[in-house]
C-alpha cells in the first residue's frame, strides 16, 4: 500500500468546479481506473480556501474507500490466483524451517498426509481468499459423511485456520482476518468420555508381561511400569540412558521410523525416570552382557519401529488375552495405553506426591507451585518412592530370554 501513488487524491479545476481525482480499484479487474468528483465551486457561494479542497477531498477518497487496507485485499490480493492448496504448500514449507516453536517431524506429516487425503481434494481449488465459514461449513460436512471422528475434524479444521491464516502483509497483519462461528460451521463437539483413549487393566497388562517373545515382552514391562512414550522407550541406548544400577533411565531422545530424533514432544519430557528393584532386575538380564546400543534393535543394530511391534505383538497378544477396546470394539489399542495404564495407576496411588507423579510422566507443570516443586531433585526419595509405589501388575516368573538379535550379535563379537 505505501508503494502505491495516487489514493489521497488529486485536486483540480475542471471547467467550474474544483475536483478531486483518485485511482481506484476496480473487483474483478486487475487494472486500475481514474476516479473523480467535484469538490466546491470555483467561486462564488459554496467555494472553499485551497486547505479546505484538500482536507474535503481526503474526506472524499477516504469515503470512497479507496485508501484503505481492507479494500486494497479485497480488490487486489483476492486477484492473485493463490488456491488453497497452493498456499498449504507455502505454509508446510514455512513450518518446516521456522525457529519459533519448531514443530515434530510427525506432526509434519500427519499435516501433510491430512492436505493430500482430505483438505486438497475438497477445497484445494478454492481461492485463498474465498475460504470462509461457508467453505468450512462444506468441508466439515464432507468430512462427517466420510465418517471421520469429532476429534479427527476438529483437527484437520484447525490445519484449514491456520493455512488461511499464514497469509500476512509487510506489517505481520493477516490478509485474510476471518472470524469463525462453529456453530455455523456445524462443527462436531468432541466429547473427551468418547475420544478413543483405551487403557489396559491389569489382569491385560500381567498378561502382556508374559508375551512370547521376550524382546517385545521386556518392551511390555518397561513401558506399562515406567509410562514411557513408545518412542523414548526405543530411543534407550545402554551406555547412555540407563543407569550402572538399572534403576533409573534418562530420557533425552526418541526413535521414530527407525531413526533417532533429539527433539521429545515436550520440554518436561526429557527427565529422569525410576525404576522398582523388581523391574530393574529383569531389565539387567535382558541386556546380559551388551554394555552398548539401542535396548530394543533390531538384527542390524538399528532401533525397533513401533508400527511393526504394534502389528506383529501387540495387537495378537491383546487378541490371546481377549482383550476389548470399548471404543472401537475390536481388539486393537495402540502404544500409548501403556502409558496411561501407569498413570492411572500412580493416580491411583493417592498418597504418591502429585509432583513426582508429574515428573516420572512428563507431564507439564500447570501452576507456580510445580514450578517451585523440587522434588524432582531429591534422588533418595524418588528412588524410595519408585519402590513403594509399585507398577501394578504381575511380572513372569520365568526371566525373559535375551532376543535372537541380541545373541547373534555377541557371537560376532565375540569371534
Amino acid at each position: 500500500m505505501s508503494r502505491r501513488t495516487g489514493q489521497r487524491g488529486h485536486i483540480e479545476q475542471s471547467g467550474k468546479w474544483w475536483v478531486v481525482r483518485w485511482w481506484m480499484d476496480v473487483d474483478d479487474n486487475n487494472k486500475r481506473v481514474h476516479k473523480r468528483e467535484r469538490v466546491c465551486p470555483v467561486s462564488g457561494p459554496g467555494t472553499l480556501s485551497k486547505s479546505a479542497r484538500v482536507r474535503r477531498g481526503s474526506e472524499i477518497v477516504a469515503a470512497s474507500g479507496a485508501d484503505t487496507e481492507e479494500y486494497f485485499k479485497k480488490t487486489i490480493n483476492q486477484h492473485t490466483g493463490v488456491t488453497f492448496s497452493e498456499q498449504a504448500g507455502s505454509w508446510l514449507d514455512e513450518v518446516k524451517i521456522r525457529k519459533r516453536k519448531p514443530v515434530a517431524s510427525s506432526t509434519i506429516e500427519l499435516w501433510d498426509g491430512t492436505l493430500n487425503n482430505w483438505l486438497n481434494p475438497i477445497i484445494g481449488s478454492v481461492p485463498l481468499s474465498d475460504v470462509n465459514n461457508a467453505v468450512l461449513k462444506g468441508l466439515v460436512a464432507k468430512m462427517v459423511a466420510g465418517g471421520l471422528s469429532p476429534k479427527t475434524i476438529d483437527n484437520y479444521v484447525q490445519v484449514v485456520k491456520m493455512v488461511v491464516a499464514s497469509v500476512v502483509d509487510k506489517e505481520g497483519e493477516q490478509v485474510h482476518p476471518r472470524k469463525w462461528n462453529h456453530q455455523f460451521i456445524d462443527l462436531p463437539v468432541v466429547e473427551k468420555t468418547k475420544q478413543n483413549t483405551p487403557s489396559f487393566s491389569t489382569e491385560v497388562m500381567s498378561g502382556l508381561a508374559r508375551w512370547k517373545y521376550g524382546r517385545e515382552r521386556m518392551l511390555f514391562i518397561l513401558c506399562g511400569s515406567a509410562g514411557l512414550r513408545i518412542g523414548e522407550a526405543l530411543g534407550l541406548e545402554i551406555d547412555k540412558h540407563i543407569s550402572s544400577d538399572f534403576l533409573t533411565l534418562s530420557i533425552e531422545q526418541k526413535a521414530r521410523h527407525g531413526k533417532i530424533e533429539k527433539r521429545l514432544k515436550t520440554k518436561s519430557a526429557t527427565r529422569k525416570v525410576d525404576l522398582h528393584p523388581a523391574i530393574s532386575g529383569l531389565l539387567r538380564a535382558f541386556v546380559g552382557s551388551r554394555a552398548t546400543g539401542y535396548l530394543f534393535r533390531t538384527r542390524n543394530g538399528k532401533p525397533l519401529g513401533s508400527s511393526n511391534i504394534i502389528r506383529r505383538h501387540l495387537h495378537p497378544a491383546l487378541s490371546r488375552l481377549g482383550f476389548i477396546n470399548p471404543f472401537t470394539g475390536t481388539s486393537k489399542a495402540g502404544n500409548h495405553a501403556f502409558r496411561r495404564f501407569r498413570n492411572t495407576h500412580l493416580r491411583n496411588r493417592t498418597d504418591c506426591p502429585e509432583g513426582l507423579q508429574k515428573f516420572w510422566m512428563g507431564h507439564s507443570d500447570e501452576s507456580m507451585g510445580d514450578r517451585y516443586d523440587k522434588i524432582k531433585e531429591d534422588f533418595a526419595f524418588r528412588r524410595m518412592w519408585s519402590e513403594k509405589a509399585g507398577f501394578g501388575f504381575d511380572l513372569p516368573s520365568v526371566v525373559p530370554n535375551v532376543p535372537k538379535t541380541v545373541e547373534r550379535d555377541d557371537v560376532a563379537k565375540a569371534a
